[in-house]
């Protein structure tokens, strides 16, 4: 059985199935509760049913895994083969993730270094991409480490959604800034910054704003070899020809991701979600 540095992240990061087998990356899931159900992201509720509970205002919130989930998932990572473990996660700043890994890893067989990335969504998962390139080419764990975190100084994650009361309701954006988004009838852009969510811009109309979200991430990319990945909510023809605009105006592009966000970020932002991540190589 071959020793090597295993690479743990969670349902968040939003990577493809077939891109987290190849690079033997895990995830371990969040929770969502509807209702009185917990359901697990990405197995037990897909995002349909989430944005049609929040569009029949139906009670939803999220919870993190339990130190309990944590340490059977690098009990069976460290069974596998792996000497080593880097835990990549969703920003501290928005989730209790962080916190449970950490309560884990002190009892794990093998060392568990856990990070917060300050990081969610694609934003985490090009990290976590990036950590095990590293320890796929026989990379230590520092390396690994060093190169996620290098990748997250640099990525930018940018996003616009239709109203600001999801991400109030679940504590993720002040009441005064919400308020004021409903009060002015603005559409809001948000970035993520210091690994919480904050007011970027306030625009008036829906075109307006996706057409400024475009124009945001075409010059954080600027000309230099970049990532991209597009997210969306119930909105798959704005995201797709958001992608193709942006794959026609970035000249550095390598990798462009299109996919839904599943119901733990949905939770919080409501349907009509639009987000860009831009993660220069």
């Amino acid at each position: 059985m071959s020793r090597h540095v295993a690479i743990v992240t969670d349902s968040t990061a939003y990577l493809p199935p077939r891109t987290m087998e190849r690079h033997g990356i895990t995830a371990v899931p969040l929770t969502v509760v509807l209702g009185d159900r917990a359901l697990e992201e990405g197995t037990e509720i897909s995002t349909r049913s989430l944005a049609q509970a929040l569009q029949k205002r139906r009670p939803v919130t999220t919870s993190r895994p339990s130190p309990r989930v944590f340490a059977e998932t690098y009990r069976r990572v460290a069974e596998s083969g792996a000497s080593a473990i880097v835990s990549l996660h969703l920003s501290a700043e928005l989730s209790g993730t962080y916190d449970a890994a950490v309560l884990a890893a002190r009892e794990a067989a093998v060392p568990v270094r856990v990070v917060d990335t300050g990081m969610v969504a694609m934003a985490l998962g090009f990290c976590a991409l990036t950590a095990a390139e590293v320890a796929g080419s026989g990379g230590t764990v520092d390396e690994a480490v060093a190169a996620a975190e290098k990748r997250a100084t640099g990525t930018s994650a940018y996003f616009y959604v239709d109203t600001l009361d999801y991400l109030r309701r679940g504590g993720r954006i002040g009441a005064a800034q919400a308020l004021l988004g409903s009060a002015l009838a603005v559409k809001p852009l948000l970035q993520l910054e210091g690994g919480r969510i904050e007011l970027l811009e306030k625009v008036r109309t829906a075109s307006r704003a996706i057409a400024r979200l475009e124009e945001i991430a075409a010059e954080r990319a600027g000309a230099a070899e970049v990532d991209i990945a597009v997210h969306h909510l119930a909105a798959p023809e704005r995201a797709s020809a958001l992608a193709d605009r942006l794959r026609a105006r970035v000249p550095g592009l390598a990798d462009l991701h299109v996919s839904e966000v599943g119901a733990v970020i949905g939770a919080h932002t409501g349907p009509g979600l639009l987000g860009v991540v831009v993660s220069p190589r």
